[in-house]
């Protein structure tokens, strides 16, 4: 899987998963329908399959996945939860992308 394809999957797998998340605190913070338990759980079942469509073994998919959300969830703080982020949260999110690089780049063993 090439290196754009495997960024946007894992691109799409946290919006799955923070939206099936933001759901219920909606519901259980902000006194919204519990009728949001529904969507919820469809984006956090779309979330698993989501990751279940990498090639390569799931405990570095789940590391390597790991800081693509980081930044994901920065960016959801300024879009969606209208909070500006600051510079150390910029920072986080290069430090965690650099991880999930490193990760996806080393050598692979079948051990």
């Amino acid at each position: 899987m090439d290196l754009l394809k495997t960024f946007s999957l894992f691109v799409a797998t946290a919006i799955a998963e923070i939206v099936g998340c933001y759901l219920p605190y909606l519901w259980l913070k902000q006194d919204r329908s519990a009728w949001l338990l529904l969507p919820a759980a469809f984006s956090l079942a779309l979330f698993a399959w989501l990751l279940s469509l990498h090639p390569t073994a799931a405990g570095r998919v789940y590391a390597a996945y790991g800081g693509v959300y980081v930044g994901v969830a920065i960016v959801w703080l300024m879009l969606v939860d209208k909070v500006r982020p600051t510079t150390t949260d910029w920072v986080g999110v290069a430090v965690s992308l650099l991880g999930m690089a490193i990760i996806m780049s080393g050598p692979r063993s079948n051990l």
